[in-house]
């Protein structure tokens, strides 16, 4: 499985709020109607929201680039597979039909996609940990670009072997509910789906994604020692200049997970 994640600005002309109004009522049912077509297994948004902890977190890490407006994440049987729905004829209307409308209101050359695969690293089993918008979950979202001087490939490895095992040491002090690692996958498609939407950002080496409680207040010395723990890794491999992070919330469209 592998999953294609969609970093959304807005067209300057519109707010933040008729951006996700139109974003949510329109395009995402729009997508749902091309799913099957498609072969989109899951298709998930996830809503940039305005809170004072997006700037503490930057501000800790030295500064970064300013958030997105949201992201859209599309879960796919392969990379093969995707390849092959896109080259149909049916999969090219469908997919000419959803670009024609992101033009409306997505920045598209602003907005950088690519393809990944996940690497769970806190997944607590039988707990279902959506931030809808009426729960006090939030998930933060960290796109991360390496250090030049690691390589893709040794970053991606200290990530996942090192920061990794570091984070689910603490997670239950940080407040910590699930923990997920999402890596680029370097793929021809990639490049595909840039050239179609014209994209002059170039990808990120992946995002790390983390689920809190918002209503639960985490205060004290582990939880500060903790987050400085966390910074103090992180700058071992991720350019923080060349990353950013925020809080979103989450709305499923599409979920076809164990339909076969």
């Amino acid at each position: 499985m592998i999953r294609l994640v969609y970093l959304l600005r807005r067209k300057p002309e519109l707010s933040l709020d008729a951006f996700q109004r139109y974003w949510r009522e329109t395009h995402g049912p729009l997508v749902a109607s091309v799913a099957t077509v498609l072969d989109i297994r899951r298709y998930v948004q996830v809503h940039a929201v305005d809170d004072p902890v997006n700037a503490a977190m930057q501000t800790a890490r030295g500064g970064m680039e300013p958030a997105y407006d949201g992201v859209a994440e599309l879960w796919f049987e392969s990379d093969e597979a995707l390849a092959e729905t896109m080259a149909s004829s049916e999969g090219q209307a469908a997919g000419a039909m959803l670009l024609e409308d992101e033009a409306k209101f997505i920045d598209l050359p602003q907005s950088p996609l690519w393809l990944n695969v996940e690497y769970p690293q806190v997944n607590p089993q039988g707990e279902a940990l959506i931030a809808t918008p009426r729960s006090s979950w939030q998930k933060l979202y960290f796109p991360l670009r390496l250090r030049s001087a690691l390589g893709f490939e040794a970053g991606q490895r200290y990530w996942r072997m090192h920061h990794g095992p570091l984070i689910r040491s603490q997670a239950q002090a940080a407040g910590i509910h699930r923990y997920q690692q999402v890596h680029r996958l370097q793929s021809e498609m990639e490049e595909t789906l840039r050239a179609a939407r014209g994209t002059a950002v170039d990808p990120y080496d992946g995002h790390a994604e983390v689920w809190v409680d918002r209503a639960i207040r985490r205060e004290g010395v582990e939880v500060q020692r903790a987050n400085e723990r966390a910074i103090e890794d992180e700058a071992k491999f991720i350019d923080f200049k060349r990353s950013t992070m925020w809080m979103g919330k989450e709305l499923f469209f599409v979920d076809r997970f164990g339909w076969d």
